[in-house]
């Protein structure tokens, strides 16, 4: 591998992801220079560290050991949204600054969401099964009842961030009514939106469709559970397009099992990548994709370029736009 930057250091799973075309003229501008590896350990990711200025992250995992083993750096880069692979506090404590792309793939998410809803609702996966087999015989219609239109139902966002306002956009022109449960959110926002601010637990039990919008934290980890669930209608439809470990895979499951929800649309499960056989496929009202719902040519080409011109404001002493542990402008400690 090729000599460690003084300035940058990139880290991936792969070299051939949506993180290749950063913008180097960019950050080769503002003093940096990039490079690319892939690490198996943390000692390993540790060596290939040691001498950067800023990191580039994905999924591994930053911990308070690892980054105090980097005295060199002064911040970390997320590609996308989430930054609960991220110790804040860690990295917060030591004065370095963590940035992510917090406006990224919010059409994607909402929109791949909203095609979970249509595949669970209209069972569109299972009608696509039933053809591929030679289903296409008298009774396959009414084989695909009971089925109830989605104008005029009620979806219910848990979290009222930027994806779950684009997702609310798009319900309501579908006809749907929409409801929102979030502690943080903007009163103002949800007004603009038409959108009514609920507790959760008044939520759940008027909501058709569940769509989950939060980050994983440890408030949010499992929030969806036995309780959670059984306040839901019995057929009411789970989308989780946020993180898997946010909704109790086992208490899914005996719900499902049991008749008590309608059905599932997830995009990401506690575990990943899925390990087969796993008893959430076992069941035709469950449609489960391969955590993509962020895809698009134009999401990808947003992220980088937000990345690159967060690394150079970086390497120029600013704080990044995204900054996400804000706290940090006004600690002495801090690295910039």
């Amino acid at each position: 591998m090729n000599p460690v930057s003084p300035r940058l250091v990139v880290f991936t799973e792969k070299d051939d992801g949506p993180v290749c075309g950063l913008d180097e003229g960019t950050i080769l501008a503002a003093g940096g220079a990039l490079r690319f590896g892939a690490a198996s350990s943390q000692a390993e990711r540790i060596r290939m560290t040691e001498q950067a200025e800023v990191i580039i992250v994905s999924s591994a995992p930053i911990t308070r050991e690892f980054l105090s083993a980097l005295p060199r750096l002064k911040g970390i880069v997320r590609l996308g949204i989430g930054v609960d692979t991220v110790d804040l506090a860690a990295a917060t404590d030591l004065g370095i600054v963590v940035a992510n792309v917090l406006n990224f793939c919010q059409d994607e998410v909402s929109e791949h969401a909203l095609g979970l809803m249509f595949a669970v609702a209209r069972k569109i996966v299972l009608a696509d099964r039933k053809v591929r087999s030679g289903g296409w015989v008298e009774g396959v219609q009414e084989s695909m009842l009971p089925m109830r239109r989605l104008k005029g139902q009620t979806m219910g966002l848990i979290g009222f961030g930027r994806i779950a306002r684009s997702m609310a956009v798009r319900a309501k022109g579908l006809g749907l009514e929409v409801v929102a449960a979030d502690p943080y959110a903007s009163p103002e926002a949800a007004r603009e939106l038409g959108v009514q601010l609920l507790p959760l637990a008044e939520l759940l039990p008027i909501a058709d469709i569940v769509s989950l919008h939060i980050p994983l934290t440890p408030e949010t980890r499992r929030l969806i559970g036995t309780e959670a669930i059984s306040l839901m209608k019995r057929t009411a439809i789970l989308i989780n397009t946020s993180r898997g470990p946010v909704v109790d895979e086992v208490a899914l499951e005996k719900a499902l099992a049991e008749g008590r929800l309608g059905g599932a649309g997830l995009d990401v499960l506690e575990h990943e990548p899925i390990k087969l056989p796993h008893p959430l496929l076992d069941f035709d009202n469950v449609v489960v994709t391969c955590h993509y719902a962020s895809c698009s040519l134009e999401a990808y080409a947003e992220m980088r370029r937000a990345v690159s011109e967060q690394i150079a404001q970086i390497l120029r002493g600013e704080f990044p736009v995204y900054l996400v542990n804000t706290q940090v402008r006004n600690l002495p400690q801090c690295r910039l």
